[in-house]
């Protein structure tokens, strides 16, 4: 029997070569720009960043009357002459007072109210956070006049308390927000974990919760520190007292309407930066870890 051989299969067309593209400029990779076209612009800041800096080290660490463009030689009678002086030394115990009690209030009640607004829902709580937000849209200009009329009837002016609950009313809002955007990113069950184990909310909230605020609790903390103390306007109008001021109020009393001791003011203005700096200098990890953990909502 005769079979017809079936026709062999037609080859598979080749692939279509893929059409030509448009050559275009590849844009380089971080590594491949250039070094100097980062470091000049990072330069140049910096110089304008510590040349004001450097200005206020060479008024402070030169003899009174001189010119002379290098900090050399150098004294140190205008430390001298603001510390025992012009009273910075009680200025300095003033300001440090009041920006740890400052500190220590604002972290607790704010870890409260963070708490609150993080765990429990109740009918008002879209507007309270609503009057959270609005109230950093006040100035705090405007709450002298009633501040002083309540520590005027309590009689609390002249008084650092009066300054450290202002500084604390006025720190509140933004760290509360910022607490409670930290407890939202615990996980709750681990809170539930506890309480399976016998421990109550309270407890459960110190050994579970507490130990991870910590790069928050640094952040609201070193925030409201700094902010007490650097801030002029509350101690200005609460203390009369000279030996109740704090350094914003000192720095302010060194210039006159006749005349400017610049030297005398270049060191009282390292006394005011240099506690700052240093503070900064131990935290910054702490800060920058805890501000990023609060920014997002968990």
């Amino acid at each position: 029997m005769i079979t017809k051989e079936a026709p062999a299969a037609a080859p598979a067309p080749a692939p279509a070569a893929p059409a030509p593209t448009r050559p275009g400029k590849k844009r380089p990779a971080w590594d491949e720009v250039p070094r100097w076209q980062i470091y000049l612009p990072l330069g140049i800041y910096l110089v304008f960043t510590l040349i004001p800096f450097y200005w206020i080290l060479l008024f402070a660490v030169r003899p009174a009357g001189s010119t002379s463009l290098v900090p050399w030689p150098m004294t140190t009678e205008h430390f001298e002459k603001v510390w025992t002086d012009r009273g910075f030394g009680t200025y300095f115990t003033n300001s440090v007072y009041v920006g740890l009690a400052t500190l220590v209030m604002t972290t607790l009640v704010a870890l409260a109210g963070g708490y609150a607004l993080a765990r429990f829902d109740f009918k008002i709580k879209r507007v309270f956070m609503l009057a959270l937000l609005c109230s950093q849209f006040v100035p705090g200009a405007l709450l002298l006049v009633p501040l002083f009329e309540i520590f005027a009837g309590l009689q609390m002016i002249n008084s650092l308390g009066s300054v450290i609950i202002a500084e604390t009313v006025f720190q509140l809002p933004l760290s509360i927000i910022l607490i409670s955007n930290f407890i939202k990113n615990v996980p709750y069950s681990l809170e539930e974990a506890a309480w399976v184990d016998g421990c109550g909310r309270f407890r459960a909230f110190r050994i579970v919760v507490l130990p991870l605020l910590r790069p928050g609790l640094i952040a609201v903390g070193s925030f409201a520190f700094v902010h007490s103390w650097n801030h002029f306007l509350f101690a200005l109008m609460f203390l009369n007292n000279q030996h109740k001021q704090t350094i914003p109020v000192g720095l302010n009393s060194l210039m006159s309407a006749d005349s400017v001791d610049l030297g005398a003011l270049a060191a009282g203005g390292i006394v005011a930066a240099v506690p700052v700096v240093i503070v900064f200098a131990f935290i910054q990890k702490w800060l920058i870890t805890g501000f990023s953990a609060g920014a997002v909502k968990g």
